[in-house]
C-alpha cells in the first residue's frame, strides 16, 4: 500500500513536475493477479485496482490491514465504490455474487468482511477501479448499471464541454456515509472537463481518467486558482484533488472519467465556483 501524506497549497507552489506527479498522480493500478492501492491522507481516501486475470483475487490480497489501518478487515470501518473498466467478470461479497460488465458499478458498505475478484475471460480481463472512504454506519450493498445512474446532461458544443454527468452512487440514487462516485463523458469534439472550474475547501476529489484514444492524453489543471499547475495525464491514471485545489482537464481528444469524493458533506452543487478569467 503506498501511502500519501496531506500537501498544503503554499509548499505546492514550489514543487517540479516531477515532484507534483510523484505527490498526486497514481499510475499502474492494474496488474494482473494484483491488488493495488493508494492510501491517502486527503480524508483518509484509499483509491485501489484490480485485474485478475488467471485467480480469484481476493481484496486484501498483499495488504497488512492492522498495520495501516488498525482494523482486522478491510471494510471493518469502511466503504467502498467499484466500477469495473474492462471485460466482464464477478465480485463477490461475503458469498454473493455481482456480476460486473463494463461500466457497471457496485458499492459496498461498510462491514463486508470478504471481497474477491475475477474476471470470466483471462485473455479479456476485467479492470476493476475502487475508491473507498472511511465510514460510520453501514446502509446496504448495492449494484448499479448505466441505466440506474441519474443522468445530467451539461456543457455546449460552442465552448467544447459538452458532456453528460452520470451520478451512480449519489444521495439521488441511494444512502452511503459519505463516498460519492460516477462518471463523466464527453462528446466528440469536446475536451474538457470542470470548466469553468470550483474548488469545495468541505470534500476531496479523486479523478481517473479513460476512454483516450491511443496516442492521446488528458492535461489536467490542479492548484490554487491563482496558482495553476498540470499533470498530463494517459489512460487508466488516477489524480488526487485536496480540498484547496481546482480539479479541471483538457484533453486532445474526447474522453470519460470517474469522479469520488469523500468528506463533510454529499451536497453535489456545493461548490466555489469561479470565473474562468480569473485562473493563473
Amino acid at each position: 500500500m503506498d501511502i500519501r501524506y496531506s500537501c498544503n497549497q503554499k509548499d505546492f507552489k514550489r514543487y517540479t513536475t516531477e515532484e507534483v506527479r510523484k505527490e498526486f498522480l497514481i499510475e499502474n493500478l492494474y496488474v494482473a493477479n494484483e491488488v493495488v492501492g493508494v492510501y491517502s491522507h486527503v480524508d483518509r481516501m484509499v483509491t485501489l485496482g484490480c485485474m485478475p486475470t488467471t485467480e480469484e483475487v481476493n481484496l486484501e490480497k498483499g495488504m497488512d490491514v492492522w498495520a495501516t489501518f488498525g482494523v482486522t478487515y478491510f471494510l471493518e470501518r469502511r466503504e467502498m465504490g467499484i466500477f469495473n473498466l474492462g471485460g466482464e467478470g464477478v465480485i463477490t461479497v461475503d458469498g454473493v455474487e455481482y456480476h460486473m460488465n463494463y461500466k457497471d458499478c457496485l458499492y459496498i458498505t461498510r462491514g463486508a468482511k470478504c471481497v474477491t475478484f475475477k474476471s470470466d475471460c483471462a485473455d479479456k480481463p476485467a479492470k476493476f477501479y475502487m475508491v473507498s472512504a472511511p465510514a460510520h454506519c453501514s446502509y446496504e450493498n448495492r449494484y448499479l448499471t448505466f441505466a440506474d445512474a441519474v443522468k445530467r446532461p451539461l456543457g455546449a458544443a460552442e465552448t467544447s464541454n459538452k458532456r453528460t454527468i452520470c451520478q451512480f452512487i449519489h444521495p439521488s440514487v441511494l444512502p452511503t456515509c459519505q463516498l460519492s462516485m460516477g462518471l463523466t463523458m464527453l462528446e466528440p469534439g469536446s475536451v474538457w472537463n470542470t470548466m469553468p472550474a470550483h474548488t469545495h475547501e468541505r470534500r476531496m476529489e479523486v479523478y481517473t481518467y479513460f476512454e483516450i484514444p491511443e496516442g492521446n492524453v488528458v492535461f489536467h489543471f490542479m492548484g490554487e486558482p491563482t496558482e495553476t499547475r498540470h499533470i498530463v495525464m494517459t489512460e487508466g491514471q488516477a489524480v488526487i484533488s485536496p480540498s484547496w485545489s481546482i480539479h479541471s482537464g483538457a484533453g486532445t481528444s474526447n474522453y470519460t472519467f470517474i469522479w469520488a469524493m469523500g468528506g463533510e458533506n454529499q451536497a453535489f452543487d456545493d461548490m466555489d465556483n469561479l470565473a474562468t478569467t480569473s485562473l493563473k
